[in-house]
């Protein structure tokens, strides 16, 4: 197993960033006295969204997915995502949008020995990273092919207040109406007849996000569109993180 730290100078936020790349391509057989991945050999990917004040360190450092990541063969990339929700911000050079949709896929497996084939590849992320997969997932469907959303942040449009604001929109309401919400998002999709990803939804009991993923989740349904719904005992936290990552990589197709 290879973790790798990665800065590159992205064209779509203008400066370097960095992001954590797990990459299990040193898998040794001891007794056979070589390494397990052929030559050639194109890696699933997961691409892993943080949430609020986090950053591209904290899947790796509060969760075991180095360890199921290698079990499942799996390479994961996770990127630095600010406070900015993954999409294009109203301020220049914060086009996370896509970042996350179409450069962070192309440099990386530029950089690294991915599969650049939809099925093989996947989305996912945690509250502000949830919002963020669930969205960019629908947006950039001709890309990802699964998609995870966990605890996410889909209360952003329920207020329309200002107060509700977070400094990230000009005009909430407006916004409202526009594919940053994850609703219009799917409208579009379904009018425009394009390819859904599989869905998958959890939340914790105790989260106050339960019922906005509820909603979601419902709406999704109303419209025709399969999603795997998954609920515990838990809150906000790493514990439920950290026990649903588990269960997303035990539901893609790995």
């Amino acid at each position: 197993m290879a973790l790798i730290q990665v800065n590159y100078l992205s064209k779509a936020l203008f400066r370097n960033v960095p992001i954590n790349v797990i990459l299990p391509i040193d898998r040794f057989d001891a007794d056979a006295d070589k390494y397990l991945m052929p030559q050639g050999y194109k890696f699933k990917t997961l691409y892993l969204l943080h949430g609020l004040l986090g950053n591209y360190t904290d899947w790796v450092s509060r969760t075991r997915i180095q360890t199921w990541a290698e079990e499942k063969n799996l390479a994961v990339v996770m990127p630095s995502g600010d406070n900015a929700f993954y999409f294009k911000s109203r301020t220049p050079w914060n086009d996370y949008e896509s970042f996350i949709g179409e450069e962070l896929v192309d440099i990386t497996r530029r950089m690294f020995p991915l599969s650049d084939r939809r099925e093989d590849t996947f989305l996912a992320g945690l509250s502000m990273g949830g919002y963020g997969a669930l969205r960019n997932g629908i947006v950039f469907s001709e890309t990802f092919s699964y998609v995870a959303g966990l605890s996410s942040a889909l209360h952003i449009f329920d207020d329309l207040s200002q107060e509700a604001n977070l400094g990230l929109f000009d005009d909430l309401e407006a916004a409202s109406k526009t594919k940053l919400n994850p609703r219009i998002a799917v409208e579009e999709m379904l009018n425009q007849k394009r390819v859904i990803p599989q869905l998958y939804m959890a939340c914790g009991t105790q989260d106050d996000l339960m019922s906005a993923n509820e909603e979601f989740r419902d709406f999704l349904q109303a419209k025709g569109i399969d999603v795997t719904w998954d609920e515990e005992t838990g809150g906000h936290d790493w514990d439920f993180w950290d026990s649903q990552i588990k269960k997303v990589l035990d539901w893609l197709p790995l």
